[in-house]
């Protein structure tokens, strides 16, 4: 199965995301937008695993969430990789929790790899995928819409209280998430 573990996002939050995404597609740039209700905070992309793996991964990820406190994170200006000129991935970012969430991705990289999960080769980064780029297209418009919005700051916060290990299935109509296992922190 394919899986990843992330930090769920409360709807309220969700919501506040989907009007940003909407205020971005004002400039008919072409970008494949991350679905409102798939909007997570990524700690760790996994890949295929097998049953086997993800036996192993949930017994890490029990350590990890046990040694870790729930914390607070609030949503900082949006942004792009590599830069907001030449948007590839386009971004939320995190202001509070992000040295937590930093920490705690590096514990999960860490570990992961003790039991054969490759290390992840880019530095982590704590952000929230918005959306993806899928060609040039109106993607100087885009780079002034995401100027303006990174002017005005999100102030909106959330408790961070639990790890979540999801299955993700790829289907023509986009992703499907599903909870494999949750870890409260």
């Amino acid at each position: 199965m394919r899986a990843f573990i992330a930090i769920e996002l409360p709807q309220e939050i969700k919501d506040v995301l989907a009007k940003l995404q909407a205020k971005l597609k004002l400039a008919g740039a072409d970008v494949k937008w991350v679905e409102p209700k798939n909007i997570h905070l990524t700690l760790k992309f996994l890949g295929e695993i097998d049953e086997q793996a993800q036996k192993r991964i949930t017994a890490k990820l029990e350590e990890i969430s046990s040694a870790h406190q729930e914390f607070v994170i609030s949503l900082s200006s949006c942004g792009a990789f590599p830069s907001i000129n030449s948007p590839r991935v386009i971004w939320a970012g995190i202001e509070q929790g992000d040295k937590e969430v930093s920490a705690i991705a590096e514990v999960i990289e860490t570990q992961l790899e003790s039991i054969g999960i490759p290390k992840e080769t880019r530095e982590f980064s704590s952000h929230i995928t918005l959306g993806r780029t899928r060609s040039s297209k109106n993607r100087h418009e885009l780079a002034q819409a995401l100027s303006e919005l990174s002017l005005k700051p999100l102030k909106n916060q959330f408790p961070a209280s639990k790890i979540t290990l999801f299955k993700s299935t790829l289907t023509p109509r986009g992703p499907i998430y599903e909870t494999l296992q949750e870890f409260p922190l």
